[in-house]
């Protein structure tokens, strides 16, 4: 039986490492239950047989999810060559099945066409909204409505490994843009190759700079709950920060707005992460000339430097 978190809300978040057969909504769920408390949420849907980074909210957090679900990706999957599934993943139906032997110089020709800027069309399985329904639920009501295609950065596709045969499988590592579909990725490179492919395992290795080095297994964040928590500071560490003291202070906890020079801000373009003391104050963005609140997490004044910082 794991340790359940103190009554007291816990702000902060948890890289998950996700397990296969959980949800991220699943994942969620649990977590509550954990914590004890409803206030949280996730960035970045991984599908349910997906593994790998999941970031998770917790409190005052949830309001920062946004700037790590904009953070690029990293993944390692597996693409199976000549087999088509309705879901474009192992998880679907097999919709066709022909042998298609490529070679890895193949492959490796081919997948450099996707190398930068692309347009995608998303999948029908995905989690994105048309006409105010989720893809997915229109999906399992068996019905296919038309997507218009959405850019995406592919930043590296490599063919780590092949396996040859009639129907080789190909072990892949990408970096892409937030909003990528791996799954479309794999059918559209079978489809590149003169056939077909679906993904046959995805592993998320990397979200923004939070890695696999630091994820948590699910059992381990029911175990120790407060362990495996990191800071509001921590958890924005991929923006750029700006440290204010005295009057300036008070005012970023009031939502003030400021001229660049005030935060000692130069020509970056944001969002900046306000601290004090190494206090998370708030997030701000440059909103024509000037810097404006996109999200003030701090509720009291930080404690002076020199107190003791809780473990």
């Amino acid at each position: 039986m794991g340790r359940r978190a103190d009554a007291q809300t816990v702000d902060g978040l948890v890289v998950v490492d996700k397990p296969a057969g959980w949800t991220s909504h699943d994942v969620v769920a649990k977590l509550r239950g954990v914590y004890g408390q409803r206030r949280i949420g996730h960035a970045g849907t991984l599908d349910p047989d997906a593994t790998g980074v999941l970031l998770v909210g917790l409190g005052r957090a949830t309001r920062l999810l946004r700037f790590l679900q904009e953070a690029g990706k990293a993944y390692e999957g597996v693409v199976a060559f000549g087999v088509a599934t309705d879901t474009l993943d192992a998880a679907g139906t097999v919709l066709e099945r022909a042998p298609m032997p490529v070679t890895q110089a193949e492959i490796e020709t081919a997948a450099r066409r996707f190398v930068g800027d692309i347009m995608q069309v998303p999948p029908m399985v995905s989690a994105l909204k048309v006409g105010g329904r989720r893809l997915h639920e229109l999906a399992r009501e068996g019905v296919e409505v038309e997507r218009a295609p959405r850019p995406v950065h592919i930043g590296s596709l490599e063919i780590t490994e092949v396996e040859p045969g009639p129907f080789p499988r190909a072990s892949i590592a990408v970096t892409c843009s937030s909003g990528t579909y791996i799954r479309t990725l794999a059918a559209d490179l079978g489809a590149a190759l003169g056939g077909c492919a679906h993904l046959a395992s995805l592993r998320r290795t990397r979200v923004g700079s939070f890695t696999l080095a630091e994820a948590h297994p699910l059992e381990a964040v029911v175990a120790e709950p407060l362990a495996c928590t990191v800071g509001l500071a921590a958890m924005v560490r991929d923006l750029e920060p700006v440290t204010v003291d005295g009057a300036t202070t008070t005012g970023v906890l009031h939502g003030a707005v400021f001229p660049p020079a005030a935060l000692g801000v130069g020509a970056g373009s944001g969002p900046f992460a306000v601290l004090a003391d190494g206090e998370l104050l708030a997030v701000y963005e440059r909103r024509g000339a000037a810097l404006k609140p996109a999200v003030v997490v701090a509720t009291r004044t930080p404690a002076p430097a020199t107190t003791e910082a809780a473990g």
